[in-house]
């Protein structure tokens, strides 16, 4: 029997405030096997929540700030693959990629294993560094969000069975 492929759902939050007229994101840095690398704050989505819900849990989870999807930016699809010492880590990437409002700070949250800081940055200083971003899609959700990407979070339906209920 073949084995079906399934790639891994993600969520990321594309967090942006305005600075003296330019447009800052939340990022986080974080230890990866390849070295400290930049991110949204993204992670997998859960059994049992909604890509919006999970959403919002990875965010607090990496940033330590409350966050509400407003919108969705986009879904996007990403392969990656390295070399293992006992093999090849090949694993394809379904993200939902999310913009809103950013909440208040939660005093003495501590933030998930690998999360070393979080840090706002412009652009132009994440376009200026792409050898250290986790994922090529780190620039892709940002230039769509920058380009006016919004679409409504009504495009994305989570059926009540995800949470125990109704027919599964």
């Amino acid at each position: 029997m073949k084995t079906r492929w399934k790639p891994s759902a993600t969520v990321a939050a594309v967090i942006a405030r305005e600075v003296a007229g330019i447009t800052e994101f939340l990022l986080v840095e974080e230890h990866t096997p390849e070295g400290l690398r930049l991110n949204n704050p993204a992670g997998h989505l859960d059994p049992g929540e909604s890509p919006v819900e999970a959403c919002a849990r990875e965010a607090l989870e990496e940033t330590a700030f409350h966050f509400r999807p407003t919108a969705l930016v986009g879904v996007y699809l990403s392969r990656f693959q390295r070399q293992l010492a006992d093999g090849r880590d090949d694993i394809t990437y379904l993200r939902f990629a999310f913009c809103g409002e950013l909440g208040d700070l939660v005093a003495g949250q501590a933030l998930d294993k690998g999360i070393v800081r979080t840090l706002w940055l412009s652009a132009d200083a994440i376009r200026a560094c792409p050898e250290r971003h986790r994922s090529p899609l780190l620039i892709k959700c940002m230039d769509d969000y920058l380009a006016g990407a919004r679409h409504p979070l009504s495009v994305i339906t989570t059926d009540a069975s995800v949470y125990g209920q109704g027919p599964t």
